[in-house]
């Protein structure tokens, strides 16, 4: 085994408290699944490398008290589940959309979240700017290698109530990339908390967890049109 695998990649969960023995069935049906489909939209299908850069690099965010706090979960551009899919499994109590605009990645989801028995997670087939069901209405919004934070920014203050935070999983840290994002944040009524290193598994490099919280009502303009805001980003 690397120093990238840990012995048992399926005990990582809440902080100071293990996973119960459903909520590690579920997770080991996530695996099976996503090694098993061949439309699984990731190229990291083996259960021991997925358990890691998959599913450890979703559970560490319990670490964040608005994660494990949170009872109404947007997970923006979720692919192939991740975070979302894990994080439902460790909150069963909170209610996870996982938010997707391509059809066929929405099928794989709704596919795994049947595999996992998932009944509080929801998949969302629509580009986030035009989900207006889902604007302030949610106290977490999490992103994980979906876009320029900015961007993840726009996307994800309308759906934020008062109060809400965003959790934007990041690798190095970039000076320059974090003050446009803060000058972005500041046009959307966000604000950055904190930026946490994490180190989901062993051998993990660089991995960061960026928290914005939404301190003031996002305007009236976001979000702007689809696509706009990656053509055209905040913050530069």
């Amino acid at each position: 085994m690397s120093d990238d695998e840990t012995s048992d990649p399926l005990a990582a969960g809440r902080p100071g408290d293990a996973l119960s023995a459903r909520q590690r069935r579920q997770l080991g049906a996530v695996l099976q699944f996503l090694e098993s489909d061949e439309h699984a939209p990731t190229a990291i299908r083996g259960q021991e490398q997925a358990a890691n850069l998959h599913l450890a690099d979703s559970l560490v965010a319990l670490e964040l008290d608005p994660v494990r706090t949170a009872t109404r979960v947007a997970d923006l551009g979720s692919g192939a589940g991740f975070p979302g899919v894990a994080l439902a499994v460790a909150l069963p109590s909170a209610e996870v959309r996982l938010v997707e605009s391509q059809r066929r990645r929405c099928e794989f989801l709704e596919r795994i979240r049947i595999a996992a028995e998932l009944e509080n997670v929801h998949v969302i087939c629509a580009r986030v700017e035009d989900w207006s069901e889902g604007f302030s209405v949610h106290d977490l919004v999490v992103a994980r290698a979906l876009a320029p934070q900015p961007v993840v920014l726009e996307y994800a203050a309308p759906l934020l109530q008062m109060g809400g935070s965003l959790v934007d999983w990041r690798g190095r840290r970039s000076p320059s990339e974090e003050q446009n994002a803060d000058r972005a944040a500041a046009e959307l009524g966000m604000r950055r908390l904190a930026i946490h290193r994490v180190g989901p598994f062993k051998g993990a490099r660089d991995h960061h967890l960026h928290v914005f919280a939404k301190v003031e009502e996002t305007p009236s303009r976001f979000p702007r049109r689809a696509g706009i805001a990656r053509k055209r980003p905040l913050g530069g």
